[in-house]
């Protein structure tokens, strides 16, 4: 047999994890309403498709955006053979006033200091290869999305030192963590070279406050590391409070600028130092002519924008608010969150026992009989088990009623005794669901005296999961 590379045989890209693994229960057996109606549903995607509508009328009505219609067919040529590394001046523009726009234009970006990726994960790579070398290490608080173990470390050999967060204090960022993490990184020989955040965090759905962001800002200057402020999914906060930017608040706290770098979707603002090194690896993941014309033209229509924040926000939230509300109904809670497309849901007194190995005996009941793709907090690399994070807005309102019909089920076929104290009986409870089941999401509002979203479950010493 014909040897292989270290990095193509080995398990640097994380695939063995349940949080990949629950992809491939889906996509091996992907829930249909009609051809697949005990097919897996996906929850494990953190994609928004809420206002897919409002983007196809816009490209209905702007034909001309694409190169591919006959009204957009006359810059094909032009454009196709045009392609500038750094990307099309037009498109640079585009994206940092569209970044503007998302953080209120309370900031203004450079696009001369914009370098174009093929989508968050290219950046994140490239970000780690000018940034660190093979064998030094990056701080990221947990829990974090657990692609940053492909994206950061597999090709680049960089290592992950945790930031521990803990549940007590809500998994915030604390200065204690920040300082323990480093020393430990220095214990084990490892220079750290940087600090990454996600901002709002995948998978908790949470904004930082700006102090915390200035205690972060503060640490990493006075450790004269580097800081990657993961930003993708700014345009996701819904509701009060507000999003802070780490670009507002380096204008605040005095600081080495050249330090701090935010990866935003498809682009990636830098400190000056880093573009020109990052301009040469941006060639080996360039963004299509076509693609950057289409979304420049889209990004410049204000009035679309402008709608589009707002609209893509106000379905979110309705989205949110309805899918906590109907989870708290049967005793389900999750972190308090107000931003991302997916809750931390609570399910810890749903464990036989307080380990990982219960997580994952919970985990595979849920995949396998429940079929639901929810990603466990250990593939996340929470320090606490009985956490799983829980895409909600990557479905029709119809798939997630299937969903969360099926969560209710589960929970009431498995527990009883963690169902609300005021809907314990049977009979109420049943009468409650229904009339839940019936309203439109819509038209749906929080009414006064519901419970919480975010309570915490009863003891449940009742489930057995099984593998």
């Amino acid at each position: 047999m014909v040897s292989m590379s270290k990095i193509a045989t080995g398990n640097g890209h994380g695939e063995n994890s349940p949080y990949f693994d629950g992809w491939k229960a889906y996509e091996t057996n992907p829930f249909h309403p009609i051809d697949r109606p005990d097919g897996v549903i996906q929850m494990g995607l953190a994609e928004n498709q809420l206002c897919f509508e409002f983007i196809k009328k816009w490209l209905m009505e702007h034909p001309e955006a694409s190169l591919c219609t006959a009204e957009g067919v006359n810059r094909f040529k032009e454009t196709a053979l045009f392609q500038d590394y750094h990307g099309m001046p037009e498109f640079r523009q585009a994206i940092a006033k569209f970044m503007g726009k998302v953080r209120g234009d309370r900031v203004k970006f450079d696009p001369d200091r914009i370098v174009m990726s093929g989508g968050a994960t290219g950046a994140h790579e490239m970000v780690a290869f000018c940034l660190a070398d093979p064998g030094e290490a990056l701080l990221v608080p947990t829990p974090y999305y657990p692609g940053f173990d492909r994206d950061l470390r597999w090709r680049t050999g960089v290592e992950l030192a945790p930031v521990i967060c803990e549940s007590s204090h809500n998994f915030q960022i604390t200065r204690t963590a920040m300082e323990a993490a480093y020393e430990k990184a220095q214990e084990a020989n490892l220079k750290v070279k940087g600090l990454v955040i996600t901002n709002p965090s995948n998978p908790l759905g949470t904004i930082m406050d700006r102090e915390t962001l200035k205690s972060i800002v503060q640490f990493i200057n006075e450790k004269n590391i580097h800081l990657i402020g993961d930003e993708i999914y700014a345009a996701t906060v819904f509701k009060d409070p507000e999003f802070v930017s780490i670009s507002e608040v380096i204008q605040e706290v005095e600081c080495n600028h050249d330090l701090i770098h935010i990866v935003y979707s498809l682009s990636k603002d830098m400190g000056f130092p880093v573009v020109n090194c990052a301009r040469k690896m941006s060639s080996y993941g360039l963004v299509s002519s076509q693609t950057q014309h289409l979304i420049a033209t889209m990004l410049n229509d204000d009035d679309f924008i402008h709608n589009f924040i707002m609209e893509s926000k106000e379905q979110l939230f309705k989205r949110h608010k309805y899918f906590t509300w109907s989870l708290s109904q049967v005793g389900i809670g999750s972190l308090k969150s107000n931003g991302g497309l997916f809750i931390w849901m609570d399910l810890r007194k749903l464990l036989k026992e307080k380990t990982f190995d219960a997580e994952m005996d919970l985990w595979r009941v849920i995949i396998n009989e429940v079929k639901l793709n929810v990603s466990p907090g250990s593939s996340f690399h929470c320090h606490e088990p009985g956490w799983f994070r829980v895409c909600f807005a990557n479905m029709d309102d119809n798939t997630m009623e299937v969903a969360l019909s099926r969560i209710r089920s589960f929970i009431l076929k498995n527990n009883e005794s963690i169902v609300p104290r005021k809907l314990c009986r049977r009979s109420s409870l049943k009468l409650s669901l229904s009339r839940s089941l019936s309203r439109r999401m819509d038209d749906f509002m929080s009414p006064a005296g519901i419970m919480s979203p975010h309570s915490p479950l009863p003891q449940s010493p009742l489930v057995r999961a099984r593998t």
